[in-house]
């Protein structure tokens, strides 16, 4: 067994629980704290802080972070706050939790838990994942090898970015049909194949859980699609992996 403390950070509340790597399962209780407003640095690493201290952890420590994150350094936070920009993420939760903490992108981070545990098992060659939520998060994978800090929900459509047209959030706001929004994704989808022809299309985010209502929908896409199978545990559980990625 080796344990992680996995976080998860997110727009409107901050998770952690203890993670079983080498099972991919969580062994703790799953504690979540709401995200401070403003959701300044200092602010979520003491709710970090808190976290670790609810789970009584001084361990490795993974965090799953809403934004691009280069070798601990956060590039950007579109949900959080500008103040992020730049900000040595590792250097800051390593100081104020108490522990070695690894950072990575959130949907990297479910990517990771995808791959290892989930749809994206034992699947070579490439492999994409998209979280449909408030936005589009997404995660690319070369023969189980993460290629990190994607953005494909950028990716520009007829004058929109992806998730302007395919998210979850569009979905809910424009009250759009299966049939309506299943189309958006499958543009979206068709246009990502047309550039990196991978073997499999995992979709992730809440949605995920009514595949079934939507998946009819898509089937111009060449690619298998797939609904992802960690759910809500892919985040912990794969920022958890950040800090033994391979």
């Amino acid at each position: 067994m080796s344990l992680v403390l996995g976080i998860d950070i997110g727009g409107s509340g901050v998770k952690a629980a203890t993670v079983d790597t080498v099972k991919g399962e969580m062994v703790s209780d799953r504690h979540r704290i709401v995200t401070p407003t403003p959701a300044t640095p200092d602010a979520v690493a003491d709710v970090a802080r808190q976290l670790a201290e609810y789970h009584e952890w001084t361990g490795p420590v993974g965090i799953g972070f809403p934004g691009v994150v280069q070798n601990g350094v956060i590039r950007t936070a579109a949900n959080l706050d500008d103040s992020w920009l730049d900000v040595d993420g590792d250097a800051l939760f390593s100081k104020t939790i108490g522990c070695d903490v690894t950072m990575i992108n959130d949907a990297d981070a479910a990517g990771l838990a995808e791959i290892r545990y989930g749809a994206g098992l034992g699947v070579r060659g490439t492999v994409i994942l998209l979280t449909l939520g408030t936005g589009i998060g997404s995660a690319v994978f070369s023969d189980g090898k993460l290629v990190a800090n994607t953005e494909f929900g950028h990716l520009e459509l007829d004058g929109k970015i992806a998730e302007a047209r395919a998210s979850s959030r569009v979905k809910d706001e424009k009250d759009l049909s299966f049939k309506k929004w299943g189309g958006e994704v499958e543009d979206v989808l068709r246009e990502i194949e047309k550039l990196f022809w991978p073997e499999l299309f995992i979709l992730g985010g809440g949605i995920s859980k009514n595949f079934d209502g939507f998946s009819e929908y898509l089937d111009k896409v060449r690619t298998p699609v797939v609904p992802a199978q960690m759910l809500n545990k892919a985040g912990i559980v794969g920022a958890a992996l950040a800090c033994s990625p391979s």
